[in-house]
């Protein structure tokens, strides 16, 4: 597949990254020179040092011959423009970094693909529902959910409370239903057999149905984690105007925000259930005037990452159950995860999943990227007469790397094992430790 991806800032490198080491034809073009030459002093890509709204740019490109065209600079509007540009020049399908969140309602998708835009992605929308799905339970960092809920996946970190500490994969207790599909360890992934033990300190993604979620808590641990009710965000920036507008109604919100023009901006526009405050989120003193012991979750959303990961936590001290933190230097995700800030968010790895999800062949209706384990989870629609139909699981023969954490079946969750079957229109979520196209054969 030829994929040009014009704009080789965050999002870009990242997605360029990505997609260079399944050996995919790609070309990244932006008009910075010396951010190219870097690009492809280590990543197998072709850079181009042109504009990416250039007609003859783009065509010198190749943009006519391209399978996909990804436009992810930093300008909302050159995103569009390219992709206009690119469709009328011949590119097959074209996706557009957006900041409009007005361009993504359901009326006016069909009247931006009559112009040449055919999918649009705006991280800051990501990000938000991916902070309100980690609100769902204080003890859980992240969750997924299958099938409309009929599966979930989630991820939790062993405290010295968990019952599991100690114990091989053989050994654990199987009334209940779940799957362990991942451990990671430190810096490692893996992808536990029967002999694997859990450690302290391990973060743990297991696949159940939602009806033994209590029995899970009891399990890891968790008895002493309350639900959450009450959330305090650092910093009013979009991500935290997206989160209080995807944010339940049975969460009580708290943005303080440093700048006050900004306060007057957010009071008329978040919405009465949100309550607004003027000061700096770093105050301790601050903090406990607000109530500080009455707030469940702390989430940490200023435009620097530094500033987040220390927010998260001195909130911790303070008696966080949980902490989400904004961490978009890719470089300082491992540190965060080592210094135990709860969940971080990461809003380049979010959008360069979606527009990953977009170029697979095979029918994938969920990805989503796990940025602490450095893998992803897939949820694969199996066609008529596909590979994984014709084997038991146990000898469908997967690359390393790859588990299947459970099925769909008729809209209900099914955890398998070594002997369990899949049939044709199931939705088998699986865990990948690689990359995800490495597999979608087995499901077409």
């Amino acid at each position: 597949m030829k994929i040009i991806i014009a704009g080789a800032g965050a999002v870009g490198t990242h997605l360029s990254r990505l997609l260079s080491k399944e050996k995919q034809d790609i070309v990244l073009i932006d008009e910075d020179h010396d951010r190219l030459a870097k690009m492809e002093s280590y990543l197998d890509i072709m850079t181009v040092n042109v504009s990416p709204t250039s007609i003859v740019g783009l065509k010198n490109s190749g943009v006519g011959s391209t399978d996909l065209f990804v436009a992810v600079t930093p300008d909302e509007s050159r995103n569009m423009t390219a992709c206009i540009l690119a469709s009328s020049l011949g590119a097959k399908k074209t996706i557009a970094r957006i900041d409009n969140y007005e361009y993504l309602l359901p009326k006016n998708q069909q009247f931006f693909k009559n112009l040449g835009v055919d999918s649009m992605i705006c991280p800051e929308i990501l990000a938000a529902k991916e902070i309100v799905s980690s609100l769902k339970m204080s003890w859980i960092r992240q969750w997924w959910e299958f099938g409309g809920g009929a599966l979930v996946m989630l991820g939790t970190k062993m405290r010295e409370t968990s019952t599991l500490i100690g114990k091989k994969l053989m050994e654990l207790d199987r009334s209940i239903p779940y799957h362990l599909v991942a451990i990671k360890r430190g810096q490692e992934t893996i992808i536990p057999r029967g002999d694997d033990e859990i450690k302290l300190n391990d973060i743990v993604y297991v696949t159940t149905q939602r009806e033994h979620l209590a029995m899970l808590k009891h399990t890891f641990g968790k008895d002493s984690y309350n639900s959450i009710s009450d959330v305090m965000v650092m910093g009013g920036s979009r991500i935290a105007v997206r989160t209080a507008q995807y944010a339940s109604d049975n969460l009580n919100l708290k943005i303080i925000e440093a700048d006050y023009d900004r306060c007057l901006w957010l009071t008329e526009n978040v919405g009465d259930k949100v309550m607004v405050i003027n000061g700096d989120g770093r105050d301790i003193e601050l903090l406990k005037e607000e109530g500080i012991t009455k707030q469940h979750a702390f989430v940490a959303l200023t435009g620097n990452s530094e500033t987040n990961i220390l927010a998260c936590l001195s909130a911790k001290q303070l008696g966080f159950q949980k902490t989400i933190a904004e961490v978009e230097n890719i470089d300082y995700i491992n540190m965060a995860e080592s210094l135990d800030i709860g969940v971080v968010i990461n809003k380049k790895q979010l959008a360069a999943s979606h527009i990953y999800q977009m170029m697979l062949d095979a029918d994938v209706s969920n990805v989503k990227t796990l940025s602490f384990a450095n893998a992803d989870v897939a949820e694969f629609t199996v066609k008529e007469k596909s590979y994984v139909t014709r084997h038991k699981v146990k000898d469908i023969g997967f690359p390393k790397g790859f588990t299947i954490g459970g099925v769909i079946r008729n809209g209900k969750g099914m955890i398998v094992n070594g002997n369990s079957e899949i049939m044709a229109n199931d939705h088998v979520v699986v865990f990948c430790g690689g990359m995800i196209k490495k597999i979608e054969n087995y499901f077409n």
